[in-house]
């Protein structure tokens, strides 16, 4: 187990290499970046961004575009002298592979640097960030894997009954619905769009929080992530509950089930003593990706609708700045992170099933 192990972490490094290397190169080819921007706002008279960009420095992550002072959009009737200092301001006065490996060396050291258009490290603004996501993405998915999985096995129980298919249509339709519809739809009944003014429309906590007894932040905390875990949990929910039911279905109709009822053991003995163990393995193999998207990925929408500011609109916003320093940071950290969760499930699988063996597997 621990090759094993040691051989999963030494492949995380090209993996992660790759990944960064491959959205530098494109982004060599996207139109618009940073100086452009820069450029494009000089030439319109924009004097706040003059001063700001004629100040200071960058730490070069990396920059679509040329690097020929000539070749920039928007520089026309700008002095050359001014548009060396936004290229070295946004650190575009080296080459690309000079820029890429010092980000990947700085990465490596969990250096970050700042972001181009706040006046904060990337670090920090990951950090100030990071309690709204974690909030949405560990809740919606811990509600979510906590429902489902008890109602998957009453499914498989009850295989082909009325209880069966009406439960299965309402699923079906919950995951049809696309998760900004349903919030949406929550905002109109719940939190005073046209019905009932029940639930609050923005943010996670009321104003005064910190004010208010704990027992008083508990309750004001789950009050403002009803809405939002709701409308983000029915696309898990569906597939959760699809997942177990199936995963249940294809172990209760083995052999070793058969032989364990032939021996005069209870259903509920049957079930949870030993169908219980194997089926969960899928279980577990999906928990990882589901936590993921949906802390990294899956609240992008949710967070415009419902005023939250967390790493998923960070990570659009960022995307449409061109706040290169923030878009691969965010992707390094996330990317790091899927590779451990991955490991995790893997060590997870071994401690749900001590008869796999991870070691006979690569041999």
């Amino acid at each position: 187990m621990g090759a094993y192990i040691i051989r999963r972490l030494l492949l995380m490094i090209p993996t992660l290499f790759g990944i960064m290397a491959v959205s530098f190169a494109i982004t060599q080819f996207a139109p618009g970046g940073p100086v452009e921007q820069a450029l494009a706002n000089l030439s319109g008279q924009n004097v706040a961004l003059s001063e700001r960009v004629t100040g200071g420095g960058g730490d070069g992550t990396a920059s679509p575009g040329p690097t020929s002072r000539g070749g920039y959009r928007g520089s026309e009737g700008l002095p050359p002298e001014l548009v060396e200092r936004i290229e070295k301001q946004f650190g575009f006065d080296k080459p690309p592979l000079e820029r890429f490996f010092s980000m990947i060396w700085n990465y490596l050291r969990f250096d970050f640097g700042e972001s181009y258009y706040r006046d904060i490290s990337v670090i920090d603004l990951i950090k100030e960030k990071m309690p709204v996501s974690i909030s949405l993405g560990l809740w919606m998915t811990l509600i979510a894997y906590g429902v489902s999985i008890p109602l998957g096995i009453a499914k498989a129980r009850r295989d082909g009954s009325r209880f069966d298919v009406w439960t299965s249509s309402l699923i079906i339709i919950g995951y049809a619905v696309p998760g900004f519809l349903v919030a949406i739809a929550l905002i109109v009944l719940f939190a005073g769009g046209s019905f009932w003014s029940v639930f609050p429309l923005r943010g996670l906590t009321s104003s005064g929080f910190h004010f208010f007894p704990w027992w008083r932040q508990l309750l004001d905390y789950a009050w403002h992530l009803v809405l939002p875990i709701t409308a983000m949990g029915l696309g898990a929910f569906a597939t959760a509950t699809l997942l177990t039911k199936n995963s249940f279905l294809d172990e209760i109709g083995k052999q070793y089930v058969v032989t364990a009822r032939a021996k005069g053991l209870s259903e509920r003995q049957v079930l949870y003593g030993h169908v219980f163990r194997n089926a969960m393995m899928l279980i577990i193999a999906g928990f990882p990706g589901a936590f993921i998207g949906a802390f990294f990925g899956g609240s992008l929408l949710i967070e415009t609708i419902f005023s939250l500011d967390g790493l998923g609109l960070l990570g659009f916003e960022s995307i449409a700045n061109r706040d290169y320093p923030v878009v691969f940071a965010t992707l390094y950290i996330f990317s790091l992170l899927g590779l451990v969760i991955g490991l995790i499930s893997d060590l997870a699988y071994m401690w749900v099933d001590p008869r796999l063996d991870f070691e006979s597997r690569d041999a």
